[in-house]
């Protein structure tokens, strides 16, 4: 048989789209290295660390031949961030006395004062006060910040105990202050602290309280690294492929936050996905690769994203997250990742008919759709979910989230599992939907 040059060319180019592409474990293990090292400090939201980060990833997704994202000159998307501080102690007063033992942990941009309503359980939190006392003592610090943040409420004040303490040291025993992107200021918000149990049950309904928090603001740029692959088809959409590459840097002690588990491993999976993808032939549909900065400390490189995304927002077909996939949660079948809200559209079950190892996520209650990146996006109507290993850690936001604690070869089993599907929904016609109260509501 006569073999031309042409069906040569076309014979080898088959031959390459058919041969199965491998994640090797120590590519997975060399981004780790660098992401997770010593030398980036843990790659703190909003800094130079962070942008060293953002320009190795651009580097990376250069080097296996993605392009700019249209409209862009280059691979780094940047946006400017404001953040306050508390400048001084702040200072609680009830009936013009001072009380000990504050412990501020959630902040708002200006000092609170009003007469004290008592709530003694969730149930029977106001939707408006100035300040609000929280009796009761069996309910974790967090879950009563879950259920007065959407509230009109200037100052909640709760018992203090083990799980406020735990919650305070893992944002960095700091108190979390309002910070904004430089274009959009934000929506007031309740500030939320506790006291010693015997200091909460002194005070009564009624009672004056004030308290004073001196505040200083300082602006810094926050940095998204993006690539782009083209697709064959203008008009069959774009998948986007995405993570956060910041971390909680370096506390005032010296000890770093690496973060190897959250997030250098969901930047590794969308780079090992670059390298994977860009290879063989192309695909129908474009696809975008994006590492988000500053989601630590708001999920601000994901807003501004989604306020300046490189193609339109309703041309993105899917975004799919990837968050701590480097360790596997003992709950979930061997070799699995969960997706956050799973039951909200079909993308996790379709992938899964293609090879994914994906399941539903056993937490629901812990509301792990609503704290990634992929929520800044899903609120604007894109189906987008993050796919995880391990949703609540025991390394989560812990000095021991290292390299030393990483499975890397579970990483590198999950990544390896996504290419083909992702290879799928890029060539393919699939166009996920919501289901019918799957939609989040901005």
């Amino acid at each position: 048989m006569r073999i031309t040059v042409l069906s040569a060319f076309l014979l080898a180019t088959a031959a390459s789209a058919a041969t199965p592409w491998t994640v090797r474990p120590e590519w997975v293990r060399a981004h780790e290295d660098f992401l997770a090292g010593d030398a980036l400090r843990g790659r703190g939201s909003a800094t130079h660390d962070e942008a060293v980060a953002a320009a190795y990833v651009a580097s990376q997704f250069e080097g296996y031949g993605l392009k700019p994202a249209p409209g862009m000159s280059g691979y780094i998307q940047t946006a400017r961030v404001v953040s306050m501080h508390v400048a001084t102690p702040p200072r609680l007063e009830i009936g013009s006395k001072p009380v000990e033992g504050l412990r501020l942990i959630v902040g708002s941009a200006a000092g609170v004062q009003g007469r004290v309503v008592i709530a003694g359980s969730i149930a029977a939190l106001p939707e408006k006060a100035a300040v609000v006392v929280f009796t009761a003592a069996d309910v974790p610090a967090f879950d009563i910040w879950r259920a007065v943040r959407s509230r009109h409420i200037g100052l909640l004040i709760a018992k203090d105990g083990s799980s406020a303490a735990d919650w305070f040291a893992k944002i960095g025993s700091r108190t979390n202050m309002p910070r904004y992107l430089a274009e959009a200021p934000p929506a007031p918000r309740p500030a939320f602290a506790t006291l010693p149990a015997a200091s909460v049950d002194a005070i009564k309904a009624g009672d004056p309280a004030r308290l004073t928090v001196p505040i200083a603001r300082e602006e810094a740029t926050t940095s998204n690294a993006i690539g782009y692959l083209p697709g064959t088809d203008p008009d069959a959409g774009v998948i986007l492929l995405s993570a956060h590459l910041d971390h909680l840097g370096q506390r005032d002690d010296g000890t770093i936050m690496h973060g190897a588990n959250d997030d250098a491993s969901g930047t590794t999976a969308v780079l090992e996905l670059a390298h994977a993808l860009t290879s063989g032939r192309p695909h129908r549909r474009g696809i975008l690769f994006v590492c988000y900065g500053s989601e630590e400390i708001g999920r601000y490189g994901s807003i501004y994203y989604g306020a300046h995304p490189a193609v339109p927002l309703t041309d993105i077909v899917a975004n799919i997250e990837f968050e701590m996939i480097g360790a596997q949660d003992p709950k979930l079948p061997k070799g699995a990742m969960m997706m956050t809200g799973f039951e909200r559209s079909d993308l996790g079950a379709t992938l899964r008919t293609q090879g994914a190892h994906v399941v539903a996520d056993p937490y629901p209650n812990e509301k792990f759709f609503e704290r990634s990146d992929n929520y800044s996006l899903a609120l604007k109507g894109v189906v987008a979910h993050t796919l995880s290993g391990w949703g609540d850690v025991p390394t989560y936001h812990q000095p021991t989230d290292t390299i030393a604690n990483l499975d890397i070869d579970y990483m590198t089993g999950a990544i390896q599992s996504l290419v083909g599907p992702a290879r799928w929904l890029a060539d393919g016609n699939f166009t996920p939907r919501w289901t019918a109260a799957g939609k989040p509501k901005e």
